[in-house]
């Protein structure tokens, strides 16, 4: 197993976009499930910023016709059309494997920004593009 790389930084960012824009193992649900995902994301262009609140840090993606084309960390979300946020427990939990769709459902990670109808039609494609990103082996930080 490669050595983990430190959680938000420039390293984990291209980590955790290649993964996202890998997608998800389709395994464990039923096979329209993922049919829906795929018709969610195929044409999908958003910029998500995902935010760290005590590291003052944000995982930005920029997806483009259904692909994650890029993935930095910035110190503000930017011109992101979707900003969510988390403290550093929830993504620490997130990454122990905490379930992505009850973090969002119960408010721990905070849609800050963006049209939140738009949002949620493609709620399942973003619950499991943070699952796959959120599994991006990571140290913790210093």
């Amino acid at each position: 197993m490669p050595t983990p790389i430190r959680f938000f930084t420039p390293e984990w960012a291209e980590a955790a976009r290649a993964a996202a824009d890998a997608g998800p193992a389709q395994e464990g649900k039923l096979p329209s499930y993922w049919s829906w995902i795929e018709r969610a994301r195929a044409g999908y262009t958003a910029r998500w910023a995902l935010g760290l609140r005590e590291a003052g840090a944000y995982l930005v993606l920029t997806w483009k016709d259904g692909r994650c084309v890029e993935g930095v960390i910035a110190p503000d979300p930017g011109d992101a059309e979707y900003v969510l946020a988390a403290d550093e427990a929830t993504w620490q939990d997130l990454r122990d494997g905490a379930d992505p769709g009850r973090i969002v459902m119960y408010r721990r990670l905070r849609l800050e920004r963006g049209d939140v109808l738009a949002f949620f039609r493609v709620i399942y494609f973003f619950v499991e593009s943070l699952a796959t990103l959120s599994r991006v082996a990571a140290t913790p930080r210093p």
